[in-house]
């Protein structure tokens, strides 16, 4: 009876935990300067013991920031010294190989002490929209061109903040409030998880945090280990090309299951770029861990333990082991494609379970305005630096249609036009769902978006694209029909690039259809009632519906005749 009594304690303890990182990540919602956090999401914010394990993960944040932090923090335990870790410290770092895989990121660590004694850290990650360098883009031909290093440090030391680091780091990028607001913000919302905790520790009278350590480690490590024990011993090879920067780049890895693990071996993918896609194994390992524990143990939550029997193999100076001083600014592009390459290799083990190939990375552009230089700008015409987050459609699931405009993986939102607006004089002319991009299937795939931006009178720009699939849309899975691919050009047909920085004139827009998820399945097998459903919704045009899905013009006019009266299908 004291047994059963104690783990219900503790599964109330773990709830409390989660929770409690949660509330953290809200206070860094509602805190950060940067619209990419506030707007988009793209943060993580994590619990752990005194060993630098991660216990919980806050719901709201990016699988890649929350599974590379999960490796984060025994780097700062190790960096700082365990005799230089004191009460009121912060530490700070956006090192891509010790961090979350490029300078944009910056993960504060905070260690938290109960009646004088170390008894955890709380860590958060949040995307920042400057580091100064290059700025946020694919063109740089080394880290050094990035932006600003910050090695693991101390941001503060026994509650007083570096004032010197502040000083440097306002003196090297281009929006220094923004970045030193967003610093302050990564500190508080540890500081309120802490606080959280004590009230927890309090709560239940814990002295310190081993014991509900050891409860959520080893249950998260049996769930874990009895899904992979369930599943073939099996190998199967999974092959995936994308754009690349010039030249495509293909993605290979070996899935392997063992009895206690799942091995994914990348070797034969493609070897280093030239240009600023580069991917750390950090942020490599995060997504495939990602891929194969939402694959086969989705509810299970993740820590330490529960990503622990997923081994991730890579060579070096592969494109998803790059090392120092490999450009790395834009690695959620190849990141982004991992578990794609996953998939494919897994469905092959277990049919009927993963989903088709979706749009992958998200459709990010930074647009750089300044006064326009062809003619005098207004007096009102100002520099400024807005990054927007979007994304195309996700791929179709076996008994689902994809999601439209929906990131996968990385679950980052897509930022609303008016928080865009708001943050400099950019203007999004057009946003809205890309009617025939989501690829045929007995499940469709999810659809991509329209967008055209521009600048208010009296500024010019560059639009520094971070795109893909526009020359490798994503492919169906089980006779599933291919996604609509990328396409970028200016308002007068100028092609543009997928990737890198380009230069807009004053007046003109840039036009960008972002691409498709993939159908799932023989599209002869979708419903008549879902075809002409999506056909009253503007998924699909006439056109499509007859020749995809084979509907009838009887069906097509009665379809039509709904629309015209304003009546649901």
């Amino acid at each position: 009876m004291i047994a059963k009594d104690m783990n219900v304690a503790h599964q109330i303890m773990w709830n409390r935990l989660i929770s409690v990182v949660e509330e953290q990540a809200q206070a860094l919602v509602r805190t950060a300067f940067s619209t990419s956090v506030r707007e988009a999401g793209d943060l993580s914010a994590g619990v752990y013991d005194v060993q630098g394990q991660m216990l919980a993960q806050a719901v709201t944040g990016t699988p890649g920031h929350v599974n590379a932090m999960a490796d984060a923090v025994p780097h700062f335990i190790r960096r700082i010294g365990r005799d230089n870790i004191f009460e009121g410290d912060v530490y700070i770092t956006n090192d891509p190989w010790e961090g979350t895989g490029h300078l944009h990121d910056i993960t504060m660590v905070t260690p938290s002490f109960h009646r004088g004694v170390l008894v955890g850290f709380f860590a958060c990650t949040a995307h920042i929209v400057d580091i100064g360098g290059r700025g946020f883009g694919a063109d740089a031909a080394s880290v050094y061109e990035e932006g600003l290093y910050l090695p693991i440090m101390k941001f503060a030391e026994r509650g007083e903040v570096d004032q010197t680091l502040i000083r440097i780091v306002r003196g090297n990028v281009r929006e220094p409030d923004q970045l030193v607001g967003d610093m302050y913000a990564l500190a508080t919302c540890n500081e309120i998880g802490h606080r959280r905790l004590i009230d927890m520790m309090q709560e239940f009278d814990l002295s310190d945090l081993s014991g509900i350590a050891t409860f959520i480690l080893d249950n998260s490590r049996r769930a874990t280990l009895e899904r992979i024990a369930a599943l073939p011993r099996a190998s199967a090879d999974g092959v995936l090309t994308v754009d690349g920067f010039a030249t495509p780049i293909t993605l290979k890895v070996k899935v392997t299951v063992h009895e206690d693990r799942i091995v994914s071996d990348f070797t034969g993918t493609s070897g280093l770029d030239k240009k600023g896609i580069n991917c750390p194994l950090v942020y490599a390992k995060a997504y495939a861990c990602y891929a194969l524990k939402v694959a086969i143990a989705p509810e299970i939550p993740n820590n330490a333990a529960s990503l622990a029997p997923f081994e991730i193999v890579a060579p070096v100076d592969t494109i998803v082991n790059a090392v120092h001083p490999a450009p790395v600014a834009l690695r959620h592009i190849v990141g982004h494609f991992v578990p794609d390459a996953v998939f494919n290799a897994f469905d092959q083990l277990v049919p009927g379970l993963v989903p088709a190939e979706g749009a992958g990375c998200l459709c990010n552009f930074q647009v750089s305005l300044r006064p326009r230089s062809d003619a005098p700008a207004p007096a009102y015409a100002r520099r400024s630096e807005v990054l927007t987050f979007n994304s195309g459609g996700s791929g179709a699931r076996p008994a689902y249609d994809g999601l439209n405009a929906t990131a996968f993986p990385s679950g980052v939102m897509t930022m609303p036009v008016e928080a865009t607006e708001h943050a400099g004089p950019v203007i999004i002319w057009r946003k809205e769902l890309r009617p025939d991009s989501g690829g045929a299937g007995k499940q469709r795939g999810g659809l991509g978006q329209y967008m055209e931006v521009g600048a208010r009178e009296g500024h010019e720009f560059d639009i520094q694209a971070m795109f893909d699939r526009v020359d490798h849309p994503a492919l169906g899975r089980r006779g599933g029909g291919a996604g609509a691919p990328t396409s970028i050009v200016q308002d007068d047909g100028t092609k543009m690039n997928g990737k890198g920085k380009q230069f807009v004139a004053h007046g003109r827009k840039v036009v960008m259809a972002f691409p498709g998820g993939a159908g799932y399945g023989d599209p002869s097998e979708r419903s008549k009632d879902a075809v002409m459903r999506d056909l009253a919704r503007g998924y699909i045009s006439a056109e499509t519906a007859a020749r995809d899905y084979g509907l009838g013009s009887a069906d097509i006019a009665t379809v039509e005749a709904a629309i015209a009266k304003g009546e649901d299908l």
